[in-house]
């Protein structure tokens, strides 16, 4: 799908409050409020807008440990690539996962209660997924930066 500039206009108006009405959303765009939601409802239904949702801070529900995981494979056969990923996909605790270049697999961001949750996500699953070879940790001290907001 080729985006004009007045879809773009309503992304960044709906990324910056996925809550306004149809007649703000229009006024961003500089179009009518009709031809604002057709917009709105083809961007949704060419998969542009893949979802609405709350935004929710992670602190305020519990989730107060966050770790950057780079996981090494023993082997790169497809089999093991689909179960590694069905895997991941099925965890709440993994919020990204990343294949990548360099000296790790996979990059994935997992967030948890706690140290002890983390080690359990660890113990209890992840060595346990057939073709791990290694994780290696880097806890997130700080999130200077978090967007998920696309530079438009």
């Amino acid at each position: 799908m080729q985006l004009e500039p007045q879809d773009i206009r309503l992304l960044a108006a709906l990324q910056r409050d996925g809550r306004l009405s149809t007649a703000e959303l229009a006024e961003a765009a500089g179009m009518s409020a009709s031809a604002a939601w057709r917009r709105v409802k083809r961007l949704e239904s060419e998969g542009v807008i893949r979802a609405w949702r709350a935004e929710a801070d992670p602190r305020a529900c519990g989730l107060t440990f966050q770790a950057i995981v780079h996981v090494q494979l023993t082997r790169h056969e497809p089999d093991t690539l689909d179960r590694f990923i069905r895997a991941m996909t099925s965890r709440d605790e993994v919020m990204d996962c990343f294949a990548t270049t360099g000296e790790a697999d996979y990059h994935l961001r997992v967030l948890c209660a706690d140290i002890d949750a983390y080690n359990r996500f660890l113990e209890e699953f992840l060595f346990r997924v057939p073709g791990v070879a290694s994780a290696r940790t880097n806890v997130v001290l700080r999130e200077v930066k978090r967007s998920a907001t696309l530079p438009l």
